[in-house]
C-alpha cells in the first residue's frame, strides 16, 4: 500500500546535466530507483493541479516564508482518465518539517470534492482521516484550481536506509489555463533547459556519505518552491508589461526574492 502520511525534512539543490550525471553514479552505490522508474529504467511523469483562493492567498503567504504554511495539490502519474486513482493531498510545512497528508480518489471524484466541498462517500481505497482533513481545508478557503505543473521525476530509496529518498526534477512546466489533469501533460517551461532540481528527503539526519558527496560537488541548499516560483514569475511578467521604466519591476523583483 502506498504511504499516505509523511513527515520528514526536504533539502533542495539545483543542478546543471554533468552535475546531475556525477551524482547519480554516486547515488547508485547506496540507493535505488524507485519502482516505478524501475518499470521503464527511466523518468516518470508528476502532474499537479494546484488549489488556492481567488487571490492567490494561500501561495502569497508561501513565498513571504512563514513559519507554518499549507497548500491543498491534486496528483496523478502521466495523464490520468476521470475513472484513474489519483492523489488529493494537503501539503503543510512547519519550521522546517513537512507533512502531507494525502487519500486516492479517482479523478472525477476529486473533481467534485474539491469543487463542492462534499465528501465522496467512502471506498476502501479511501483515507477516512484525510478526507476529513481536506473537508475542513475546503470549507476554511474558497479554493479553485489554479496552476496545472508538471515534471520529469527520477527517483531512489536508501537501499539500507528506507526513510532516506532523493529525487531529480526536470522539464517543469506549467500553465494557467486548462485547468484538468486530462487534457493533456503541456506547458511553459519553468527553468532553463537542463536544469535538474534535486531533492533530499529524510526524516532524521542525512548520513555521512551523502553529506561528502554534497560538499565535493559543491552543491548547496537553496529555497525552491516549483508553485512559488512560477507564481513569482507570473507576477514580474504582469508587472513588466504594464511597468515601461522597468523601476517597479525592479523593485518587486528585490521584495520576492
Amino acid at each position: 500500500m502506498a504511504i499516505e502520511v509523511f513527515n520528514r525534512y526536504e533539502k533542495k539543490y539545483l543542478m546543471d546535466n554533468e552535475t546531475y550525471m556525477k551524482v547519480k553514479n554516486i547515488l547508485l552505490e547506496y540507493m535505488e530507483l524507485d519502482e516505478y522508474n524501475k518499470v521503464n529504467n527511466t523518468y516518470y511523469t508528476i502532474s499537479n493541479i494546484y488549489y488556492d483562493t481567488q487571490d492567490n492567498q494561500l501561495i502569497r503567504h508561501s513565498v513571504s516564508k512563514p513559519r507554518y504554511k499549507e497548500k491543498l495539490r491534486l496528483r496523478a502519474y502521466g495523464v490520468p482518465s476521470l475513472d484513474t486513482k489519483v492523489y488529493l493531498e494537503i501539503k503543510k510545512k512547519v519550521n522546517g518539517l513537512v507533512n502531507k497528508r494525502r487519500t486516492k480518489l479517482t479523478l472525477k471524484e476529486a473533481y467534485e470534492f474539491a469543487a463542492t466541498g462534499t465528501k465522496p462517500g467512502y471506498q476502501s481505497y479511501m483515507n477516512k482521516q484525510v478526507l476529513n482533513e481536506i473537508e475542513y481545508l475546503l470549507n476554511m478557503y474558497d479554493l479553485e484550481p489554479k496552476l496545472y505543473l508538471a515534471y520529469d521525476r527520477m527517483a531512489y530509496f536508501g537501499i539500507n536506509n528506507r526513510d532516506l529518498r532523493i529525487t531529480f526534477d526536470t522539464n517543469i512546466r506549467s500553465r494557467r489555463t486548462d485547468l484538468r489533469l486530462e487534457l493533456g501533460d503541456y506547458g511553459e517551461q519553468l527553468l532553463d533547459e537542463g536544469v535538474w532540481l534535486m531533492e533530499v528527503k529524510a526524516e532524521k539526519s542525512i548520513p555521512v556519505w551523502l553529506s561528502r558527496m554534497l560538499s565535493e560537488n559543491k552543491l548547496f541548499k537553496t529555497s525552491f518552491s516549483k508553485y512559488g516560483t512560477e507564481y513569482k514569475k507570473m507576477i514580474l511578467s504582469n508587472i513588466t508589461k504594464e511597468d515601461e521604466s522597468g523601476c517597479l519591476t525592479e523593485y518587486l523583483m528585490s521584495r520576492l526574492a
